[in-house]
């Protein structure tokens, strides 16, 4: 689905289905140098039991046209935006990583707009290392391998992936190339850079009212268990949940993160 936001097109994936103002709704939003589609089984799952699902591409990344939005401010913004576009009044809004930052930030600042929050492989502060930033800026294609292989927890395949055959790490590489083709503006130094100069994690943490999940990796080396405690002490009220992966949740342990998703959008209001 396409949508104009800020006169440019922003794509969503809907999972196949047509938008029902009767459904309640989700929103899946991609970290770094990534698309809708790294929610392939959730986003799909969820538009075919019950939710409308809007699984968007982040302007400068997939089919969204634009430059990529340099702050988590100006994300959340952009995703208010086509909120209002999509006719999507009230969501629960799912982020991993960068996403998550978005996710947190618009709760903060539209707390009416959002039922739930789900926040995967997030962490606050979200800090790069000054090497990381600099190598993204100066060799794109050598950051992605780094970050590859620092967001896996093994080259292995996991008993749940889609079947034989499915390679994660070639799979995630590969789509972090094409985001450099088909985007030869800086994507993953500006995404990093909007990461790691995010300074209202905190302030927004503590305005957070509705009810929350945490998904983390147990082997996640990106955003590591010991750096997610503020989030997690903020939002009091959150429950955890670990899954067997690295920061690639969603593609290494792709069932367990959907059960705790759908368990969460369909338990009862507190």
């Amino acid at each position: 689905m396409l949508y104009q936001v800020e006169g440019v097109d922003a794509y969503c994936y809907t999972g196949g289905k047509t938008f029902d103002a009767n459904l309640p709704s989700v929103v899946f939003i991609h970290g770094a140098q990534n698309d809708h589609s790294v929610w392939a089984l959730q986003s799909r799952y969820f538009a075919h039991h019950g939710f409308n699902v809007l699984a968007v591409d982040l302007p400068g990344h997939g089919r969204s046209k634009g430059a990529a939005k340099a702050s988590v401010e100006e994300l959340s913004q952009w995703l208010l935006a086509l909120l209002e576009q999509a006719g999507v009044a009230r969501a629960l809004l799912v982020g991993h990583s960068m996403g998550s930052l978005i996710a947190l930030e618009t709760a903060f600042a539209a707390p009416q707009r959002v039922s739930h929050l789900a926040l995967l492989g997030s962490t606050y502060p979200m800090k790069v290392s000054e090497a990381l930033l600099e190598t993204a800026r100066s060799d794109e294609a050598s950051a992605i391998d780094m970050v590859n292989i620092w967001s896996h927890s093994s080259i292995a395949q996991k008993p749940s992936f889609p079947g034989p055959g499915f390679y994660a790490m070639g799979g995630a590489r590969r789509l972090k190339q094409r985001i450099s083709q088909i985007n030869p503006g800086q994507v993953f130094y500006t995404d990093f850079s909007a990461c790691n100069d995010y300074a209202n994690g905190a302030a927004a943490a503590q305005s957070v009212r509705c009810p929350t999940l945490f998904i983390f990796g147990l082997r996640d080396m990106m955003t590591p268990a010991k750096s997610t405690k503020l989030l997690t002490s903020t939002i009091a009220h959150g429950s955890v949940v670990q899954v067997d992966s690295g920061h690639e949740l969603m593609a290494e342990q792709p069932d367990a993160v959907l059960d705790a998703l759908y368990a969460f959008a369909k338990a009862p209001a507190p």
